[in-house]
């Protein structure tokens, strides 16, 4: 009889795979990032962690065995979502991972617009020494938070800190701890003139496609500023440029593009009142560590249970 199996595309610590191994010790458990080491075992996989480009056609063989995949992402837009509901397969995802690492990096990229680090930084490079008018702090200022899942949370919490105002915006409009005022989606016009920060933390959907474009930015405060941290696609980016430009809104941090890598010719990297970071927002030393521990591990105890997975599965009708 043919063992079951498991491939997880990323390569692991030791100890993590001895963990996986003592919960499944009658299974073969293929592991590494080279594509040689499982791309052979992908039509025989019953579970496969870590979602790679092109993997598609023989995860739905007309002999194929997946019953479950978990992502190495936040995000699920780039998975073919209808086909793992069609064929009545698990999607969970890697949500939650990145809520410290994002966190930080909203608040470097709020901190250094507002301080102005990237002009600095600008300064130092060509040594020149100006005050480039430095006059805002962040202090008691109003934070709208487009999204409060886990890193939209964890932001609110930190903006507290800050002494900030919160304004969230969520589907279930639910309140959230940390944020002083919740609204939907449909309530979203009526919070941008009233954010000095407006920071999207959103899943790419049908519904946030082009979230944002130049009627949303006409809105905010010439004062303001935008971080987007979500999908570059929840922007009209040619808008967003036109805004900078026009000086609708004072500066931009941005780590996701509707193109990556974003193009050379793109305005954005030459504006100086824009921040780029590469979509590196949620890279972190314990990355691997909450993956496993916190989501496949608990997921996967389940899964052998004959239960589906608790923790972050996704939903279809959602798409995320």
């Amino acid at each position: 009889m043919q063992k079951r199996k498991m491939v997880i595309t990323h390569n692991l610590d030791e100890k993590y795979v001895n963990r996986i191994n003592e919960l499944v010790p009658d299974w073969d458990v293929i592991v590494g990032k080279d594509r040689d080491t499982w791309e052979n075992h992908l039509q025989d996989a019953e579970v496969v962690a870590g979602w790679k480009k092109g993997i598609g056609d023989q995860l739905f063989g007309d002999n194929a065995k997946l019953r479950w995949l978990q992502t190495w992402s936040a995000g699920v837009n780039s998975i073919p979502l209808e086909k793992f509901e069609q064929n009545d397969v698990y999607v969970t995802s890697a949500n939650g991972v990145h809520s410290y690492p994002i966190s930080e990096t909203i608040f470097a990229l709020m901190l250094g617009l507002t301080r102005k680090i990237d002009t600095y930084v600008r300064n130092q490079a060509a040594k020149t020494w100006h005050h480039s008018n430095l006059k805002l702090e962040i202090h008691g200022k109003t934070l709208g938070l487009i999204g409060v899942g886990a890193i939209g949370r964890e932001t609110a919490k930190i903006a507290k800190a800050f002494d900030m105002t919160v304004l969230g915006v969520r589907n279930s409009g639910n309140p959230a701890e940390n944020v002083d005022e919740m609204f939907t989606p449909e309530e979203l016009h009526s919070i941008l003139p009233r954010c000095d920060y407006v920071v999207v933390t959103v899943p790419l959907t049908e519904k946030t496609q082009h979230l944002f474009g130049a009627g949303e930015f006409n809105l905010m405060k010439e004062s303001s500023f935008f971080i987007n941290i979500g999908r570059g696609r929840i922007v009209v980016e040619e808008d967003l440029i036109a805004a900078l430009k026009d000086n609708k809104i004072a500066g931009a941090g941005l780590d996701v593009f509707e193109q990556e890598p974003l193009p050379e010719e793109s305005p954005l990297w030459k504006m100086e009142k824009v921040i780029i970071t590469p979509h590196t927002a949620g890279s972190t030393e314990h990355y691997n560590k909450r993956v496993i521990e916190d989501i496949f591990i608990p997921n996967l105890k389940n899964y052998l249970k004959g239960e589906e997975p608790s923790v972050n599965l996704v939903d279809f009708s959602k798409g995320y």
